[in-house]
């Protein structure tokens, strides 16, 4: 079977490393061809992984079509305001009539504030089944081979465990689930919540505030997304509360890290200006502030993440907002 992974950063790179490791035929494809061509040469991604070695059976192009042609699964790992042209790019070369297409990419559509399965169920309508996986995966630890476990969900239970098998190694654990919002929902909306938890590093605050942030971020993202029509106990499993923990406190993620910069007096532009890694909760927040707004659902932290972010408000008094609010029951 041959896999097809499109977009070559680092959760692509070692997304098409699993695939290999678990035995099957695998192309990474890379938008820019001098990349591509290093990265066949080298066998290493040195722009995100630098002491990472992609084994030598695992193809490398950026020939779109040379990637997907004959690839039985899609894995779709860009960036999401580019989803919906790479999409299309692909919908010209196949309908994916056989193909089962999954998203790794944790986003919003720009435009149209759809998540990635709705942008992909648009462009491929006979697809042989849409997917998407989340979870708590920091990209350099699983290239290090350490246990990490995650979610691959798909209306259709039979197609969810296909993939699960696809991806199965003794180092990379796939739960199933057929709730394709709710989990796809979780990954999005986790990216601006370790924006916050970010900031509360970055101003020196302990763990108590970040365990405070951790489980009412999770009480946010569980109503909205109950309101969206997910399950609430995906909410409390791997896409959502363990997804929470990762990003919010490790120093591997970009989105904290990205909190923690604003934080210390850097501006937006100079954060996402400094790095060639998307920062998605940047991006995520004003939708999730719309969609909050749209189904009625209160998300204090959002609001207040928004107000920093694109409002100009001071870090401090934002998270001072938060601590006096009217006195609530849990």
């Amino acid at each position: 079977m041959k896999a097809a992974v499109i977009g070559a950063g680092s959760w692509g790179t070692v997304l098409a490393q699993i695939l290999s490791d678990n035995g099957r035929d695998v192309c990474l494809w890379a938008r820019n061809p001098e990349k591509a061509a290093k990265i066949r040469e080298t066998r290493c991604n040195g722009d995100y992984l630098p002491d990472f070695r992609l084994s030598p059976s695992i193809q490398v192009t950026a020939d779109l079509k040379e990637a997907v042609t004959g690839a039985e699964v899609l894995v779709f790992v860009v960036p999401s305001k580019g989803m919906g042209s790479i999409a299309r790019q692909v919908a010209a070369i196949t309908d994916c009539r056989s193909q089962v297409i999954l998203t790794c990419t944790k986003g919003f559509d720009l435009a149209t504030h759809k998540l990635m399965t709705d942008i992909l169920e648009e462009t491929f309508p006979r697809a042989r089944a849409i997917a998407a996986l989340s979870g708590p995966n920091l990209a350099r630890e699983i290239a290090q081979q350490q246990p990490a476990a995650t979610v691959i969900a798909c209306r259709e239970m039979k197609e969810a465990r296909f993939l699960q098998q696809c991806f199965l190694t003794p180092y990379f654990r796939p739960y199933t689930s057929t709730d394709l919002v709710g989990v796809e929902l979780c990954g999005c909306v986790k990216n601006c919540i370790a924006l916050v938890g970010g900031m509360l590093s970055g101003l020196g605050l302990g763990e108590n505030a970040q365990a405070g942030l951790i489980t009412r971020g999770l009480a946010e993202l569980t109503r909205l997304g109950v309101k969206m029509g997910a399950r609430r106990a995906t909410f409390f499993g791997l896409a959502g509360v363990g997804d929470l923990i990762a990003t919010c406190t490790s120093l591997l993620s970009r989105n904290r890290s990205a909190g923690y910069a604003l934080a210390q007096g850097k501006t937006l532009e100079e954060i996402t200006g400094g790095t060639h890694m998307v920062i998605e909760g940047i991006n995520a927040t004003p939708v999730v502030r719309e969609l909050a707004r749209a189904h009625q659902v209160e998300m204090p932290i959002i609001e207040q993440l928004y107000q920093v972010l694109f409002q100009g408000k001071d870090v401090r008094q934002a998270i001072g907002d938060l601590m006096k609010r009217t006195a609530k029951k849990e």
